[in-house]
């Protein structure tokens, strides 16, 4: 294997004419400083310039998959899919959540009529948080008429994020529903006996937690609950008009750190990117992972003004999912 200087290079094979049939852009292992929002400036939009710089000067392209989000910036991102568009390449991006393993196997009805749905994990923003905006995406655009886009976005952080919850501003039985899925959950204090903590036990083991509330243009509300210092897991719920209990299940990932743990979830994604690359045609719409950055970007600019709403009328993005989950029910 070569390692070229470049990227025009490393798509020439070092010479003149694109000489490969299918890019992989991961920006991610480098070091790169942040801005004032605290977003990491991984340079995924200047290296997605440059692969499309040689498209231009050969005459030709090749299907493209972007690790992760697209952007830090939605005018960046919403420029690389504009792109994508006018120069008819397959693109894809996006989270390995929706591919992996679900603990239990069970994926939203196509057509579904969900009410309310919620996506839990940990970490930190602009991060972690585009994978439980993915998890969440992938089910409920599963629902009846697809996708509408997203009206607005609203954050909750540290004292605020405590308030709504003990005021019921998302579903407490969401809540515990995808809860319950976790499977590497910090205990409460001895002498509990229920896997849900109380209010003080969840305050005492997550010191900074901060969520995500956001309404669909038809009308569906999602939340994004995250719990650094109580769960290292992603789960998710969703409330259904037809069964009395949500449905709810874990996204598998490999724990950090758990020598034990078989981490073949990027097999599950490079699976759905090859077949991208051997038929041409994008395996899930990447309208999914413009959808999900543009969340990212609303909700890091609600934290950073201060936990405000934020109208995302830029974010009326309307797709169909394919008939075919992408999910590992093996």
């Amino acid at each position: 294997m070569n390692i070229y200087p470049t990227i025009a290079d490393a798509l020439t094979l070092g010479g003149s004419r694109l000489a490969v049939d299918g890019v992989l852009l991961i920006a991610e292992h480098g070091t790169y400083r942040k801005n004032r929002k605290g977003q990491k400036l991984y340079p995924r939009a200047q290296f997605f310039e440059q692969i499309v710089d040689v498209f231009r000067s050969s005459g030709r392209t090749v299907p493209v998959f972007i690790d992760k989000h697209l952007s830090y910036d939605w005018t960046k991102a919403k420029r690389m899919y504009d792109l994508s568009r006018e120069m008819g390449f397959a693109f894809m991006a996006g989270s390995s959540l929706p591919m992996t393993y679900r603990i239990p196997a069970v994926d939203m009805p196509m057509g579904a009529a969900i009410g309310e749905a919620m996506g839990l994990g940990y970490g930190n923003m602009d991060c972690y948080d585009f994978h439980v905006l993915e998890t969440i995406q992938c089910m409920v655009e599963r629902r009846a008429g697809g996708e509408t886009g997203v009206r607005w976005m609203e954050s909750y952080r540290g004292e605020r994020f405590w308030e709504a919850h003990d005021n019921h501003v998302w579903p407490h039985d969401l809540f515990e529903a995808a809860l319950s899925r976790a499977n590497y959950m910090k205990m409460p204090m001895a002498g509990h006996h229920t896997i849900i903590p109380d209010l003080d036990d969840l305050k005492r083991m997550v010191p900074d937690p901060f969520a995500y509330r956001y309404e669909h243009r038809d009308g569906l509300k999602c939340t994004v609950i995250m719990l650094e210092g109580l769960v290292v897991n992603f789960c998710f719920a969703a409330r259904l008009a037809d069964q009395a209990d949500p449905l709810s299940t874990q996204i598998h990932l490999p724990v950090p750190g758990d020598g034990n743990t078989l981490a073949n979830f990027f097999g599950m994604q490079a699976h759905w990117v090859e077949k991208m690359f051997m038929t041409g045609r994008p395996s899930y719409p990447v309208e999914r992972t413009l959808l999900t950055t543009g969340l990212t970007a609303a909700g890091v600019d609600s934290l950073y003004q201060g936990q405000k709403r934020i109208d995302t009328p830029h974010l009326a993005i309307e797709y169909q999912p394919p008939e075919q989950s992408t999910f590992c029910n093996v």
